[in-house]
């Protein structure tokens, strides 16, 4: 396979550097904190970057570009609705979570947050929030695996099995080895390949058809309805593509970067750089879906890979249009989104268990080295988990990815703008929000009525049992809002 190998030793330099910046992340891995948080010390830009590479997963080079090419302009909804949820939850959740979870007993993971903010002496709300966690973030890691495993299959005509563990090994590698640090270092790194990738594909596709004015006229000979932003979409349907960003404020592996900075000061020119990625991405991946219906009309020739599955564009469209050693690079970007996501969650994953459950409840004096470790052990458990429910690609894992964004984003966002907006949240009303959020997504999903995404009505109606449950009982102790006022007037300090 001649024209493989620059692509093979690309791939293979790639992902030697990740792991050599996971060795060097582990000389600064001193103890739990910095494990799991880096020790609160990322500044605007790697927060920014690593909150942007751990969101975007393989989605952004496969899925939105497969989705426009076969659809057109009007799979863009999601891209708007994406950009504003992230905008909002950099705007109202980012800096105020970073005060809030330090003056709350210096949590580190969302439950740990959760049971200090709202004086939880029953550790439900840990014991929940964890459960939730381990188990929607356990599928989404097995889709990453997937993801990986299909990019390796179909660039090196390797064996699915093989594959699977060549995709997932490096990513359980640096983050068993380095923690926190590593898998922001490498998203770091992560997320300049893929504006690399998205800003140049299209570029290169719209030369190549002609220029910019030949490509829409090329497109729209094929067919109007493509640049057509409500073909075959009604009210309803525009309202749920853009309710994807709802799931922002639940996110844990997002939620955790704004944990990590340095400062909440560095947080308001993290959200400059976070923003301009992301807009740069999401927009480049659309014009790679876009102006390929352009390329492969004019090109029948080479239309075989994407006729039998659309999400192969950008893989195609690098394959042909570049030089292997160009291509490889490129190809490199959807591994990148792969490993950045899944890195991030194995780390959610291994926090909840380590922090959460091993401390909260079996080891509550457990040294900071012997914390590492079992956070360590955490991350292969998780993967070992994943990679077993990755082995048949016929589990369809990856059609649960929109559930548990979803069921994230319903259980723990609203719980989430609350803890950090409004002092008189009770325990009780964070707790009926998180079930009821859940269990919202859960039956509407099943029923599927007005066949609206299950996130809308799931974060509306733990939004109204949250204010409903907190009015309802006591108010918080005036410790509890004495700290919220704290941080509450830390932040509003600049």
């Amino acid at each position: 396979m001649a024209v493989s190998t620059p692509m093979l030793v690309t791939f293979i330099i790639y992902i030697l550097g990740m792991v050599l910046i996971g060795f060097i992340a582990w000389r600064s891995t001193k103890n739990f904190d910095d494990y799991i948080l880096g020790g609160r010390s990322l500044g605007s830009v790697v927060t920014a970057l690593s909150a942007g590479a751990s969101d975007m997963s393989g989605w952004l080079l496969m899925g939105l570009p497969g989705a426009i090419f076969l659809s057109g302009i009007s799979e863009s909804w999601i891209a708007i609705g994406l950009t504003l949820g992230a905008w909002l939850n950099w705007k109202i959740v980012a800096g105020r979570l970073r005060v809030q979870t330090e003056h709350h007993n210096n949590a580190l993971t969302l439950p740990d947050f959760f049971t200090s903010r709202f004086e939880d002496r029953s550790r439900l709300l840990r014991v929940i929030s964890a459960i939730v966690i381990l188990v929607f973030f356990t599928i989404y890691c097995a889709s990453g695996i997937v993801a990986g495993a299909r990019l390796f299959e179909s660039t090196f005509g390797m064996s699915y099995e093989t594959a699977l563990w060549a995709g997932a090994l490096a990513t359980i590698l640096y983050t068993f080895v380095g923690g926190f640090l590593a898998v922001s270092w490498t998203d770091t790194v992560q997320a300049s390949l893929m504006i690399f990738a998205l800003l140049l594909t299209p570029v290169m596709v719209i030369i190549a058809v002609g220029g910019l004015d030949d490509s829409l006229r090329v497109i729209e000979a094929k067919s109007l309805e493509n640049l057509d932003m409500l073909k075959g979409l009604n009210f309803v349907a525009v309202i749920s593509l853009l309710g994807w960003g709802l799931g922002y404020f639940g996110q844990p592996h997002i939620l955790a970067r704004f944990m990590a900075a340095d400062s909440h000061r560095s947080i308001r020119s993290a959200r400059r750089i976070g923003m301009a990625w992301m807009i740069l991405c999401l927009g480049g991946a659309v014009a790679v879906g876009f102006f390929g219906i352009a390329w492969f009309q004019n090109h029948p020739e080479h239309a075989a890979g994407v006729t039998e599955n659309g999400e192969r564009i950008f893989i195609e469209l690098a394959r042909i249009l570049f030089n292997p050693w160009i291509a490889g690079i490129l190809l490199s970007a959807i591994l990148a989104a792969v490993m950045s996501t899944l890195s991030c969650q194995l780390l959610v994953c291994s926090s909840a268990l380590t922090e959460d459950l091993y401390k909260g409840f079996l080891r509550k004096n457990a040294s900071q080295k012997e914390l590492v470790w079992v956070g360590r052990a955490m991350v292969l458990v998780v993967a070992l988990i994943a990679i077993l429910l990755a082995s048949n690609p016929e589990n369809r894992v990856l059609g649960l990815v929109s559930y548990a964004w979803a069921g994230f984003g319903a259980a723990f966002g609203p719980v989430v703008l609350f803890a950090v907006c409004w002092k008189r949240t009770t325990r009780n009303g964070a707790l009926a929000g998180m079930i009821i959020g859940a269990l919202t997504v859960v039956v509407w999903k099943h029923y599927g009525w007005l066949n609206l995404y299950e996130i809308i009505p799931g974060f509306l109606f733990a939004s109204i049992a949250i204010v409903a449950f907190s009015l309802l009982g006591r108010g918080p102790s005036a410790e509890a809002q004495a700290r919220f006022e704290a941080a509450d007037a830390e932040f509003n300090t600049h």
